[in-house]
Order: C-alpha cells, then sequence, then structure tokens
C-alpha cells in the first residue's frame, strides 16, 4: 500500500470562518480546512476566550516518528509543547515479539497500555527481580534508574503510552545496554564478567533500540527469582479499579496511596459522556498533562490577567495545563470521551469550584457574584468531578 493511498481525502472538510453576529469577517487569503476542522475554536473562538495564552494542545501526528524494525516511536517534550514544561509524552508501538532494548534513564516512567500486550522485566537497586504481563488499560511505573525492558507479546504486539516526570526528557537519549557495550573495550568487559575476550565478539557495533526477536513463552516459564519480590510491584492494573460512577461518566484516580511504586506520578482516567463534561476545577501542586484516548473535546483554561482561551482536542492529541490554572473539558462528541490526566506529583489533588463555593459563607459568595442562595443551596457537598 502507498502512502498516498493511505492518506484521507479531507479536501472536502467544510471551511469555518471567524464570524460572530457582527464581529468577525470571512477569511480571504489561503486556509488549510482539514486543519482548522480539528481546531474549530481557534478560528472561531468563544465569545469569552481573551488576551494571549501559550498553545495548550499537541498532536502526536505532528511529532517526528522514529521507525525501527520491530515497531516505531514519537515523543512530545517541551520541545514540541512548550508549556509542558514538567511531564513528556512518549508514544510506542511494538509488534509481537519485538523488544525496546533492556535501558534505563535519568526519570520515573509511568504507562498506560492503549491496545494489545506486552512484557515487562526489571532489576531494582536491592537485585529483586520483576516480570509482568500487561495488558489494554494496565501499565507500570519504573523508578528513576531502575533498568527496565519491553516486549510486544503474541498475536499483533501492542501500543503504549509512557509519561515521564520531566518536561526535557528526550527518548533518543536513555542509557542502552548496546550502546554502553559497544563502548566499553572487550578486555574490560571480560574482566569484569570474568570470561574471554572472544565471548563479546559478536556484541552490535551500535544501539538496537527497537529490534525483533521471537515471541516469548508463558511468563510462568520466563519467572526469574532475583535475590527476592519486590516490596511495591512496578505493574498497575488502573482499568480493573472501582471507579467513581456519576451520572454522565466515570473517574479512576491513581496515585502513591494505591500504587505505591509511583512516587513521582500521579494520574486520573476520564470517562465522560456525550453531554458531560469535567467540572471547572484547579489543581494546587502540578500542572496538569493530558493525552486523548478516544472522543472529542473542548477545555478552556483561565490564565488570570483577564486571559483565557479555548482548545479542541481528539484521540492522540496531549493537552496541558500550567499548575493553578482553572479549567474544564467538555464533550463535544457523539461518543464517550476518554482521556488520562497526569501529574509530576506523588498525589492526586484538584479543587473544584462548586464545592468552593459551597463551603464559603453564602453572604460573601453573594456579594461577589449576586446570585440567588436557591442556586448555592444547590450545590452538591461532595466532589462532583464529572457533570452534566
Amino acid at each position: 500500500m502507498t502512502l498516498q493511498s493511505q492518506q484521507t481525502d479531507l479536501s472536502h472538510a467544510q471551511p469555518i470562518e471567524p464570524i460572530n453576529g457582527n464581529l468577525g469577517a470571512t477569511v480571504l487569503g489561503p486556509t488549510n480546512p482539514p486543519r482548522e476542522a480539528e481546531s474549530p475554536d481557534r478560528v472561531l473562538p468563544p465569545s469569552t476566550d481573551h488576551g494571549t495564552v501559550p498553545s495548550l494542545r499537541w498532536s502526536f501526528c505532528d511529532s517526528h516518528n522514529r521507525i525501527s524494525e520491530g515497531g516505531w516511536s514519537r515523543q512530545t517534550t517541551v520541545r514540541e509543547l512548550p508549556s509542558a514544561t514538567q511531564i513528556a509524552g512518549v508514544n510506542m508501538r511494538l509488534k509481537a515479539g519485538a523488544i525496546r532494548e533492556m535501558h534505563w534513564h535519568k526519570e520515573g516512567e509511568w504507562a498506560y497500555m492503549i491496545k494489545g500486550r506486552a512484557r515487562i522485566t526489571s532489576v531494582d537497586q536491592n537485585l529483586c527481580a520483576f516480570q509482568d504481563d500487561v495488558s489494554e488499560g494496565e501499565g507500570w511505573y519504573f523508578p528513576a534508574g531502575i533498568p527496565h525492558s519491553i516486549q510486544g507479546l503474541e498475536n499483533d504486539g501492542c501500543e503504549f503510552l509512557l509519561v515521564f516526570d520531566d518536561g526535557n526528557f528526550n527518548e533518543n537519549e536513555t542509557f542502552l545496554l548496546t550502546d554502553w557495550l559497544s563502548r566499553t573495550p572487550r578486555d574490560v568487559l571480560a574482566k569484569n564478567f570474568n570470561v574471554p575476550k572472544n565471548a563479546f565478539d559478536n556484541i552490535p557495533k551500535n544501539e538496537r533500540y527497537i529490534f525483533q526477536s521471537k515471541v516469548p513463552g508463558p511468563l510462568a516459564k520466563d519467572r526469574v527469582a532475583g535475590l527476592g519480590p519486590l516490596p511495591e510491584p512496578f505493574s498497575h492494573r488502573m482499568i480493573k479499579m472501582e471507579p467513581i460512577r456519576m451520572k454522565f461518566g466515570n473517574v479512576r484516580i491513581m496515585d502513591s496511596t494505591n500504587f505505591p511504586a509511583s512516587k513521582t506520578i500521579a494520574s486520573a482516567l476520564v470517562e465522560i459522556e456525550p453531554g458531560g463534561m469535567r467540572e471547572l476545577h484547579w489543581h494546587p501542586n502540578s500542572d496538569e498533562w493530558q493525552y486523548y484516548l478516544s472522543g472529542e473535546a473542548r477545555m478552556t483554561v483561565f490564565a488570570s490577567a483577564g486571559a483565557a482561551q479555548t482548545f479542541d482536542y481528539q484521540a492522540g492529541d496531549v493537552g496541558s495545563v500550567p499548575r493553578a490554572m482553572p479549567h474544564y473539558v467538555e464533550n463535544t462528541g457523539k461518543t464517550t470521551l476518554r482521556f488520562l490526566e497526569m501529574f509530576k506529583s506523588p498525589k492526586f489533588e484538584d479543587v473544584p469550584l462548586a464545592q468552593w463555593l459551597a463551603f464559603t459563607p453564602h453572604e460573601l459568595v453573594r456579594a461577589h457574584l449576586n446570585i440567588d442562595e436557591s442556586v448555592l443551596a444547590k450545590i452538591p457537598q461532595q466532589r462532583m468531578p464529572i457533570v452534566g
């Protein structure tokens, strides 16, 4: 199949004109209708938008794709999305049997399996060994400096999202086993492992990064005990957590309180039905980094000093919200909106607008907003992350 035959014909996308009543005018110059259709609220923003806010949206389809023998990878870092300084993300695909080679890095790594299954392995600083198989909706966390590997399993391998606790992370600068040993003299390797020097004659001359291998057998046959079990397992089963259920959706929150290994990254898996919205709120402890799994969304962010901007998102997009900036996320599509909220923090924290007003003396609130007591009386006392 040629590249041309794979491309979708978007030439008939309806143009969006920046006209709101008597405001605005038609575009007379060049336009990009398919791109504008992805972000209609940038071309024709809500009347409440004002001022200048840095871009809070990036799509992985705009990131360079590093294609390898056994799959591919692409990253969204501060270089692609300058507003996201605390967290970076990597979208990776491994074919069945393909290996993301044994490596480690200076950043903590959190992961979510989008499709398929993978086998992960690791050995910690106490020489406790860990192996596990993870499926869709599950994942892992490897602390900074802890070596690990990822391998696609039977059928069609896997695709997953990696999240790192530093916006300046670079997937192309990890510490790779083959790269290291290829830069180490053979006599040093022989002395280290107490074997003849010619035992290393076939070491690859360059890094392997992602490479094809055979599909591993059952996990039970692949087990290595090491010096004992990990006190805090590196894998998680996020999708199997009991969610916070609401009329218009569900939320699963995972941080160090229920996934102890994840010391630097907190997360939430949000599902919003059509007509629902992630309530007006903000996060006092960290920037928010988002990854959209399915559906369509609109997010408005208030940046103080009268500045507010609206952004549109769809599957494969990344969103960013700087710390303490209030925002909401609305399902603008006809199907369930699913996205991940990620934070560089051991704990998930947010402040909902509704409960702030509910738990503040109502006379004070009325003095600010000129609203009736009947409105304040209807605000629920408990958290309502998803409303409609």
